[in-house]
């Protein structure tokens, strides 16, 4: 996958900050050297959150995101505040555009007090330096000119520097495997699967696989008994389409570990323990109750969708009961939860591990249980146990 293909949920997402008319579109378009954000002496210029997937030297492949003022005002103005707020539940790196000419205001103090309280690494970058004499230059503080392309460079170089104190080198399924090690990846074909593409954590997981000079062998749920008869011994494990658990599991060895896509990427992502115990919930559910089912992206929903259509019929046939379904997708997730008793996300691929943290936080906060596509399937085909057992940490929690 080169760099131009990098998915947003693998991008350092860097959010540009401020009151209006501090120069943050003029910054933006600076730093990425596009005029990718409107500019005007207009206060208020820029209405909603505007994002760029590009690749920015030297920090690679990063989603830039310039905001509407913080302290835009008036019913519309609260809401584009509002925008600006959930933004930092997505954000890496916040640069905090400042405007030179003038002392920090209560605005600006109070994004730097939520970088703090949200713990993201934040740069002060003093705007229309060519309107002052001022001079700002720390660790966290520049003095640059959007107008004159002054110390941009500089303050990319220390934006870099941030990014790599959050290199974690975390692994999809890398560190749970060895060298010469054969993996079979099961991924279904079906309306749902793209044409003549692979689904996003498929790709990834073989990516990590081949990183880690392991070996993987993809085949479909309905070759499946047949390639495990033509190897030679046994694969190290299994890693299914969760659509497919119960036709998998049926087929694969109970002595060869099994798991799924879904339930590395909830690993991957930072929220699989938690996933593991608001399963629990589903057992307890009751007629009328609200589930949300949420996706991290956007896509045409197609007969046998599995948010939409089998995971509901899965609760039911599974409960008995008759549930209420809510869907959400992409950026829209709903930040008061009180009214469900579950929520089942998705993998998450398309979403950075900030965001994902956040919708997590955002169910643990309203005492709502929070898992995700892989974790509820493995759960409704009491296979739970045997999905997580590559993580033995996890099984107590069962």
């Amino acid at each position: 996958m080169s760099l131009n293909d990098t998915p947003s949920g693998e991008r350092l997402h860097i959010g540009f900050f401020g009151t209006r008319n501090a120069g943050k579109s003029s910054l933006v378009n600076a730093v990425t050297g596009q005029d990718l954000a409107v500019v005007s002496d207009v206060m208020g210029t820029t209405t909603d959150p505007v994002y760029k997937a590009m690749e920015l030297l030297p920090l690679g492949p990063v989603e830039i995101i310039d905001t509407p003022g913080f302290d835009d005002v008036g019913e519309l103005g609260e809401l584009r505040v509002k925008k600006t707020r959930r933004i930092l539940a997505k954000t890496d790196i916040a640069v905090l555009v400042a405007d030179i000419t003038r002392p920090l205001s209560d605005c600006d103090n109070e994004l730097i007090r939520l970088f703090k309280e949200r713990d993201i690494p934040y740069i002060i970058a003093y705007n229309k330096s060519d309107l002052s004499t001022k001079s700002f230059d720390s660790k966290n503080e520049i003095t640059v000119s959007a107008k004159n392309n002054t110390n941009i460079f500089q303050l990319k170089e220390k934006i870099a520097a941030l990014a790599d104190n959050q290199n974690n080198n975390k692994r999809i399924i890398g560190d749970l495997i060895s060298k010469n090690d054969l993996l079979v990846l099961v991924t279904p074909i079906d309306a749902a699967a793209p044409k003549g593409r692979m689904i996003l954590p498929q790709v990834q997981t073989l990516r990590d696989i081949l990183d880690s000079n392991a070996m993987a062998l993809f085949t479909t749920e309905f070759e499946l008994q047949e390639t495990l008869n033509k190897l030679a011994k046994p694969p190290k494990m299994v890693i299914t389409d969760s659509q497919a658990f119960a036709v998998v599991n049926s087929i694969v060895p109970q002595n060869v570990p099994l798991t799924s896509f879904s339930i590395l990427m909830a690993r991957y992502k930072g929220f699989l323990e938690s996933a593991v115990k608001g399963a629990s919930a589903i057992k307890s559910l009751q007629s009328g109750d609200k589930i949300l089912i949420s996706e991290g992206c956007t896509h045409h929903r197609q007969c046998g969708d599995i948010g939409s259509v089998k995971l509901p019929a899965l609760l039911k046939k599974f409960t008995g009961k008759e549930l209420s379904v809510e869907l959400s997708s992409g950026r829209d997730f709903p930040e008061d939860l009180s009214g469900f008793s579950l929520v089942i996300h998705c993998g998450a691929c398309m979403l950075n591990e900030k965001e994902m943290l956040y919708r997590r936080n955002l169910a643990e906060l309203q005492n709502v249980p929070f898992t995700n596509y892989g974790i509820a399937l493995a759960y409704l085909n009491g296979i739970l146990k045997r999905t997580i057992s590559i993580f033995p940490d996890l099984l107590e929690l069962l």
